[in-house]
């Protein structure tokens, strides 16, 4: 096949035909980007910083046109993705305003007449992301890398190849010079040999473990480094003493937003038995209001699934679950009619073992484990191959720091709220959720030259 077709979720109707470049034609726009890297490391941050600044106000003024195309391509509630949209030009802001400080020379003393550290841009940074934001997976990566100095390819998911060209025409538009970033269509293969293109510095790659490992190996044979954000089984703990109608809350948000299609949503909800009976009522009762429907609607809380292979999946896990001794509540039957809707679904008695606590279950699901005490929560918490996010729910705000800090094995744990992903605070994961940090200072510092610089008399 020559080209990729893209389809509504919602409706399963053909959107557009993208052409698939081959490697040639990619290896031309990697030639350029290198190219403008050379002219670009030489800028100012304060231009850097203006032409950020520009796609900020450039992103907040075409918001509507941006979401109703990430709705229309994978099929996110419209409201959705108009917040999407807007932390987009959040993370422009950020760096516009932050670089210079995330960039400044650190001096370090030694017998030396002067020795300090210095943060320079490498080259270009090949991305690879996924659909599930597809304009806020794009700008986290691009925004601090540009600012850096670097330049940006981008290899979008197949579903939402309009994304990466409007995100590409709206750099151009917003006065960055061509080159700096660029989308390409490619197949797999063809990524693959851009990766081992000499002009590519490093690699960032957003999706499941068996795409990283399969990157990282591309990578590592061409000694390129990566940074890898791969998927999340994000334990939500609910001790005893837990404020139930606020955990209740996060749980439903986090795991139905985006129709469960979100990598540090809250997958495996794990309730002390005290008040287990409770917290799920609570829980059903908030999941009455996500019912599948067109995205396109502004009271709609949960469109369809991106794909109907995601769909597929979700639900053969959800029935060998029950296979396993699961307990089905609610939903999870496959709905008649066109689009990839799925219902919200909500699972008791999950225990390890069984799908829905040992693998990552990309869709709207909540499944609960019941908890005997604080010291098994932690446990089974860990007892996970993946280490993306984690939440603790407790009245007592120390042991929640605690339990948090020195405990919970995963790169961002919260104590009584939603793990969300913020500009000013750096973001990954551990295990098999991936290596590296995206935003604040540490994003920024993943693909500089970190240069030690010693003077001497």
């Amino acid at each position: 096949m020559n080209h990729i077709e893209t389809v509504n979720p919602a409706n399963q109707k053909k959107i557009a035909e993208y052409p698939l470049l081959d490697y040639t034609s990619a290896k031309i726009k990697v030639e350029r980007s290198h190219k403008a890297f050379l002219e670009w490391r030489q800028q100012s941050l304060e231009d850097r910083s203006q032409l950020m600044k520009n796609v900020a106000e450039l992103l907040l003024e075409k918001k509507n046109e941006c979401a109703r195309l990430i709705t229309t391509e994978m099929g996110k509630p419209i409201k959705q993705a108009e917040s999407e949209i807007e932390k987009c030009a959040l993370v422009c802001n950020h760096y516009a305003k932050n670089a210079a400080e995330y960039l400044v020379e650190r001096i370090i003393r030694t017998e030396r007449k002067k020795s300090f550290v210095c943060y320079q841009p490498l080259g270009v940074i090949f991305a690879i992301m996924p659909w599930n934001y597809p304009f806020w997976q794009v700008f986290r990566f691009a925004a601090p890398n540009i600012m850096a100095g670097n330049t940006a390819i981008l290899k979008h998911a197949p579903i939402s190849c309009g994304a990466g060209e409007m995100i590409e025409d709206m750099f151009l538009q917003a006065g960055f010079p061509e080159g700096i970033f660029q989308n390409i269509v490619v197949n797999n293969e063809v990524a693959a040999s851009v990766i081992g293109e000499p002009h590519i510095v490093g690699v960032t790659l957003t999706g499941s473990a068996r795409a990283g490992r399969s990157v990282s190996e591309t990578a590592g044979s061409h000694l390129k480094k990566v940074v890898m954000e791969l998927g999340g089984s994000d334990p939500y703990l609910i001790l005893e003493d837990a404020d139930l109608d606020l955990a209740a809350d996060c749980v439903v948000q986090s795991r139905l937003n985006n129709a469960g299609q979100v990598c540090i949503a809250a997958k495996r909800i794990l309730v002390d038995k005290s008040c287990k009976e409770k917290f799920m009522e609570k829980i059903a009762q908030r999941m009455s209001e996500y019912k599948p429907m067109n995205p396109m609607l502004e009271e709609c809380k949960m469109g369809p699934m991106a794909r109907l292979d995601l769909r597929d999946t979700v639900h053969e896990q959800v029935q060998r679950s029950i296979q396993k001794g699961a307990k089905l509540i609610k939903g999870g039957t496959v709905p008649e009619g066109e689009g990839f809707f799925y219902p919200a679904t909500l699972l008791d008695n999950i225990c390890p073992g069984m799908p829905a606590f040992d693998e990552e279950l990309f869709g709207p699901v909540i499944a609960l484990t019941t908890i005997e005490n604080e010291q098994q929560g932690i446990a089974l918490a860990n007892n996970s191959s993946f280490g993306l996010g984690a939440s603790v729910f407790t009245r007592d705000i120390d042991k929640g720091e605690h339990i948090a800090r020195n405990c919970l094995e995963a790169g961002a744990c919260f104590v009584n709220s939603i793990v969300v992903s913020d500009p000013r605070l750096p973001f990954g994961g551990i295990k098999q959720s991936g290596y590296g940090r995206e935003l604040s200072a540490e994003g920024m510092h993943e693909f500089v030259n970190i240069k030690t610089v010693v003077v001497d008399e």
